[in-house]
């Protein structure tokens, strides 16, 4: 029975259907474009490029402005139809290289614990949302992640697959609860953006980084929808790389 209930829960799930851009023509949009133009960024790695209307194109449009020549977009989707959606649209642009995985393995979302314990003790966005709403969409993730039958080690198998170290520059907007997990996997790199740092997703992560000597914050805005930070690795000595428990 649990089996049957997992797989209508997939079935249904609202990772099946298209979305609208959240980061379209506005301030962050702006950022991403900018830097992605102006600076000396080779490989960028989008984790939550949904159908590529939204950020994607910002990155698109300042990678065709940039004076670079090597620059590679690596864009993480795990939603079958979106990525469908994503890899048609930028099908002629060979420096978009897309990748219908989950960018970190189910058992590294945030338990269901620890989504209560952050309801109940932080005070964000997150709390306009009914509680028993914001648990079954962790259920909905964890159940699209075991059916959908797509790698769940996104980060590290396009890591691997193009010899890459560290990342020139990343945008975490994938799931709300594998935000902390995919910092783990990026941190080191010299660009990170932070999309819904006053919400489950980033909260922790603009945490970490603001109190990280290894990073300077660029910019941030708490007002534009979830809110936004940019952080550029500095001259820092001391990296603060290990995993960081919040919930202990």
């Amino acid at each position: 029975m649990a089996n049957f209930r997992y797989i209508e829960s997939f079935r249904k799930s609202e990772l099946h259907k298209l979305i609208s851009p959240e980061i379209k023509d506005d301030r962050f949009y702006f950022y991403i474009k900018k830097i992605t133009k102006e600076e000396n960024v080779s490989n960028i790695l989008e984790i939550g490029s949904s159908s590529g209307e939204g950020s994607t194109r910002a990155f698109v449009e300042g990678i065709r402005e940039s004076s670079s020549d090597k620059a590679r977009l690596f864009c993480l989707e795990i939603s079958k139809k979106r990525f469908s959606k994503l890899q048609k649209t930028y099908s002629n642009h060979i420096f978009v290289k897309a990748y219908n995985c989950s960018s970190v393995p189910v058992e590294s979302l945030l338990s269901k614990d620890q989504v209560i314990h952050f309801y109940k003790n932080k005070k964000t966005n997150l709390n306009k949302t009914r509680l028993d709403t914001i648990l079954r969409w962790l259920e909905q993730d964890i159940n699209y992640i075991i059916n959908a039958n797509v790698s769940q080690h996104g980060i590290q198998r396009i890591k691997q697959e193009n010899g890459i170290l560290d990342f020139d520059m990343v945008l975490i907007d994938g799931s709300a609860f594998s935000g902390l997990a995919e910092l783990n996997e990026v941190y080191g790199a010299k660009f990170i953006l932070l999309d819904d740092i006053n919400d489950i997703k980033n909260y922790y992560n603009y945490q970490r980084l603001i109190n990280d000597p290894l990073y300077d914050l660029i910019i941030e805005d708490w007002r534009l929808r979830n809110g936004f930070a940019i952080f550029k690795k500095g001259n820092g000595l001391v990296e603060n790389n290990a995993p960081v428990n919040v919930f202990g």
